[in-house]
């Protein structure tokens, strides 16, 4: 079990994100993608655990198959959907290029997927809301700090606020179910 490590926000994040998103701009190059910085460090003044959330977006079902397959060139696993529909994730074994990243997740996501509206509605509701980045910063550091070992249950005791943020982004109450149940279900 990794150790649940919350920061302040760091302006770098945004810089690494760059790097990254030009390298798969490269990777998929002729491949009809759009690539967003989601997840905390996505967010300024967010506090957040140093690991960049990236999710490449796809049309259609149909075009995962080239977009798995320019990636594990690149040096990219596939892992499946790790239970989360409409997102295929994707492990960096770093082994085909000598580029220092910036430890992160990387995500393709099939337009229209609930778990990428999931990702855009909380980002852009925090990137919109200065007061629920401090709430939303001081859950993170208190959960950290009461479950310094344990990511489970550090998730699962953000899911309340999350869920009431995506609530006021319009987020309706059964894709809200299913995300709660999703952050239970981490195993």
């Amino acid at each position: 079990m990794s150790k649940v490590v919350v920061a302040p926000y760091d302006s770098n994040w945004a810089k690494e994100f760059l790097r990254l998103k030009n390298f798969f701009s490269e990777v998929l190059r002729g491949s009809d993608v759009r690539i967003e910085h989601v997840g905390s460090t996505s967010v300024q003044d967010l506090a957040a655990k140093p690991i960049l959330d990236i999710d490449i977006i796809v049309k259609n079902r149909m075009m995962l198959h080239e977009v798995i397959s320019h990636l594990s060139k690149a040096g990219y696993e596939h892992i499946g959907d790790m239970g989360i529909k409409g997102r295929e994730a994707f492990k960096n074994n770093n082994a085909s290029h000598s580029i220092d990243w910036m430890k992160h997740h990387l995500y393709v996501c099939i337009e229209g997927a609930e778990s990428l509206k999931n990702h855009l509605l909380l980002r852009d509701y925090l990137k919109n809301n200065v007061e629920a980045v401090k709430e939303y910063s001081l859950l993170k550091y208190k959960l950290a700090k009461k479950y310094p070992e344990d990511i489970n249950a550090y998730v699962e005791g953000k899911t309340a606020l999350i869920t009431s943020f995506l609530a006021k982004a319009g987020m309706n109450n059964d894709e809200l179910e299913r995300i709660t149940a999703a952050n239970k279900d981490l195993s």
